[in-house]
């Protein structure tokens, strides 16, 4: 019995003993905790990649990651749109900044073109009478001829009769019939080697010898032996490569920027690793109805003759402006589909979406019309979420994965 007295009281003692260290020793830092809170509760946890991800306690996102606390920010007086973020979670998401600076805009448009003859140098042969191809002495389109040499002998009887009637002329030495039986013989294209044989000889030839007017390709050949002719027929065209033409095609949108004198830059796979310099010769005025695009005219120095007529080639219109504009890295850009957005570093880990006008935009930049001002700081990596959460709450929202680790713990 006594023993068992011993016991019980032994066991009182031992818990007044416990109770006594438990107050003394836990129970004030358990009050100090709760009479001094200083963590704000979450309003929720949002995945980092994707803020429509909502819960209402500590957990992973869809790709495994840890969701991030949203507080709510009790500082009202910056304004609605404004998210603060920790710098923890700046660093978890890789958040990048970059400032607006003004430059100017380098606008490279690449197209496709087709090389061509220049025009200007492109000349066609017409006979002036009618009659029949005797000879021909180009036998296929793509020949190289060279000035003064032989195309094609015609005969004509509408030629046959001037050289009579000159003849007639000289031989009553009637000067102004002779005159004009010669100024008629120049009329019909008479050569001019074929005038003077004539004069010499005194004799009508019968086919008469025409030669190239130029050196150049002979293009568009539709004549053989045998062919009769009218005036007004083009029976070949032939046409120099001094210089070539290429006519390159451009997007609606880019019309705007292309200008006569701009340089430009031509590679072919023809000659692999060169490039041709040239410029912009003509922009056509109107659009093509179907496919909504732009021609325009490029003219290139051919000295060496590499440039041919069809040759498919690669094309940079340099269409650089002279004037500085407002420039951000394209990346920085969020576009909705009706407004261009950026988001603004405010400071403090504070930061902003806010709608900008966009100008053009190159693989590398995007001008910005409005919105921003110079020196302002974007951010150009995991601007989606911070645009986001702006444009979700009117007011400040906190992020910081240190609570989290707190609720996990």
């Amino acid at each position: 019995m006594k023993t068992l007295h011993a016991i019980i009281l032994g066991g009182i003692g031992g818990a007044i003993i416990s109770v006594a260290l438990y107050s003394q020793f836990v129970s004030p830092e358990m009050d100090m905790s709760a009479a001094t809170p200083n963590e704000p509760e979450p309003l929720y946890w949002v995945a980092p990649m994707d803020p429509n991800f909502r819960r209402d306690q500590p957990g992973k996102s869809p790709m495994g990651m840890d969701l991030v606390p949203v507080f709510a920010d009790s500082a009202k007086e910056d304004g609605p749109g404004v998210v603060q973020i920790s710098p923890n979670v700046v660093n978890n998401l890789g958040v990048r900044t970059a400032k607006v600076k003004q430059a100017v805009l380098h606008v490279p448009i690449k197209t496709v073109g087709y090389v061509q003859y220049n025009e200007n140098n492109l000349v066609h042969v017409h006979p002036r009478v009618e009659g029949w191809i005797e000879k021909l002495y180009i036998k296929a389109a793509g020949e190289q001829v060279n000035k003064g040499e032989p195309l094609y002998a015609l005969y004509s009887p509408e030629l046959v009769n001037a050289q009579e009637e000159y003849l007639l002329a000289k031989k009553r030495n009637n000067q102004e019939l002779t005159t004009a039986a010669e100024s008629r013989l120049l009329a019909l294209q008479m050569p001019v080697d074929s005038l003077r044989q004539l004069k010499t000889s005194q004799k009508v030839q019968q086919t008469i010898v025409f030669n190239a007017p130029q050196s150049g390709v002979i293009d568009n050949l539709a004549i053989r032996e045998g062919f009769f002719v009218k005036p007004g027929t083009t029976l070949m065209s032939i046409g120099a490569l001094d210089d070539v033409w290429v006519k390159a095609e451009v997007f609606e949108r880019q019309a705007a920027q292309v200008k006569v004198g701009q340089m430009v830059t031509m590679t072919l796979g023809f000659v692999p690793g060169k490039t041709w310099q040239g410029q912009v010769d003509y922009v056509y005025p109107t659009l093509d109805a179907q496919t909504r695009t732009l021609t325009v005219r490029l003219r290139f120095g051919n000295a060496d003759k590499l440039l041919k007529p069809n040759m498919f080639a690669q094309v940079i219109i340099h269409t650089d402006s002279q004037e500085q504009t407002l420039l951000v890295p394209k990346e920085a850009v969020i576009r909705t589909g009706t407004q261009n957005r950026l988001v603004l570093v405010m400071g403090e880990g504070q930061y902003k979406s806010v709608e900008v006008n966009l100008g053009q935009v190159t693989s590398e930049f995007a001008q910005i019309l409005g919105g921003v001002e110079v020196g302002d700081q974007v951010v150009i990596s995991a601007q989606f979420l911070l645009d986001s959460e702006s444009s979700i709450h009117s007011d400040f929202m906190r992020m910081d994965p240190t609570k989290q680790e707190h609720d996990h713990d």
